[in-house]
This record gives C-alpha cells, sequence and structure tokens, in this order.
C-alpha cells in the first residue's frame, strides 16, 4: 500500500501539508466538510502537490518536515 504526503491550497490562499493512503479520497473529505479541522471552514481545497512514499512512518516523517519549511520554500517545492 503506497502512502501520499500532500499539499492543498485552501480557498483563503493557505496551505495544509496532511498524509493519505487514498488521495482522492481525502481531497474529497476535505471540501466535502469531514476532513481535517483546518480545512473546513477553508474549502474548497485544490490538490497542489503529492509524493508518493513507503510507508506510513515514512509519510509522517516526510510531512513533519515539509510542515517546518516557511511558505515561501513550500511554493518553491510545489513548483518543482
Amino acid at each position: 500500500m503506497s502512502w501520499f504526503v500532500y499539499i492543498v491550497e485552501c480557498a483563503d490562499n493557505s496551505l495544509y501539508t496532511g498524509i493519505t493512503n487514498d488521495l482522492d479520497r481525502r481531497i474529497e473529505q476535505h471540501n466535502s466538510g469531514t476532513g481535517a479541522k483546518y480545512t473546513r471552514n477553508r474549502a474548497p481545497v485544490q490538490l497542489v502537490y503529492s509524493e508518493a512514499v513507503e510507508s506510513r512512518a515514512d509519510a509522517l516523517s516526510r510531512e513533519y518536515k515539509i510542515k517546518q519549511l516557511p511558505r515561501i520554500k513550500k511554493i518553491k517545492l510545489i513548483k518543482n
């Protein structure tokens, strides 16, 4: 089973980073208001970045590293 680290851009232009093993389902959850508390009042969201990793542990580690980046570096990651 593949895991994904993803970044979505919210309606207020903020960025949200998360992990999932079903990317399409998770984006639908964010847009329907049943996803993360952060995105509930910021829908709709748009997937702007995703990265496949081998395990949940790898996904959590990568998510943490991305969340530590300043916004400008997240945008650079998205553009690459």
